[in-house]
């Protein structure tokens, strides 16, 4: 397997069925091994329906549903334990993310461990962009980090360094500083961002805020007290 597609769902039936049509049409123009993994975080809606549904008429997807709404990062979390692949791919089950941006990022996984997007036109409302960018130049000044848009659910990690990774409530924001603490190369690149057409917004704008500032000072004293070893003489035994 080298590819797993990780998807989180919370109450997006409406959007469910052109998101798993889109993706399964880019994964085989991509022509590589494949699972989608969809992980219903508590859905009340139809969603977990038309997962099983779907599931029942491709091999490549399958359905799981988390016992209780327990937010991003537990579906994510959940997500990575039952992958199987090499590369290990996010994305939000909005259709904000384009499932076509993938075919993109993945000629850079000959170069780095982790390609990350960067939502250069935001489709947003401006409350949403004024917000993410204050939180993105905040994150990065505590962080000493260089990424224009942790916010990007569109991403592509090499699974031996997300397995390494402990997962947290809020740490998903923080995934790219995280593997760079494992050693891993990171690149962004501009990817698509779509309006929202059905549904809504799952995550408040002050809400979020408040909880980022607190989980990044948790990141900041990680970097400052991860522990890197590194031996330098090996002495074989005898």
């Amino acid at each position: 397997m080298l590819y797993s597609i990780v998807i989180p769902v919370y109450n997006e039936q409406e959007n469910l069925p052109t998101l798993l049509t889109e993706v399964t049409a880019v994964m085989q123009k991509v022509n590589e091994p494949y699972e989608v993994i969809l992980i219903d975080d508590g859905s009340t809606d139809g969603s977990f329906h038309i997962m099983t549904s779907s599931a029942s008429m491709d091999p490549h997807i399958h359905p799981f549903r988390l016992s209780q709404n327990s937010g991003q990062s537990a579906a994510l979390a959940a997500g990575f334990q039952l992958a199987k692949g090499k590369y290990v791919i996010t994305m939000d089950s909005d259709l904000q993310n384009d499932p076509a941006d993938i075919g993109k990022m993945t000629p850079f996984l000959q170069t780095y461990d982790m390609v990350t997007g960067w939502r250069q036109k935001r489709n947003d409302t401006w409350l949403k962009r004024v917000s993410s960018r204050f939180a993105n130049t905040v994150r990065n000044t505590l962080s000493r980090e260089n990424i224009t848009d942790t916010g990007c659910s569109l991403k592509i990690m090499d699974r031996q360094y997300l397995s390494k990774i402990k997962m947290f409530k809020g740490m998903h924001r923080f995934l790219p500083t995280l593997m760079k603490m494992e050693g891993a190369s990171v690149i962004e690149i501009p990817v698509n961002h779509r309006s929202r057409v059905a549904g809504d917004s799952k995550y408040g704008t002050w809400d979020r805020a408040f909880s980022g500032l607190r989980d990044l000072l948790v990141v900041r004293w990680m970097q400052d007290r991860f522990i890197k070893i590194s031996l330098k003489d090996r002495i074989e035994d005898k």
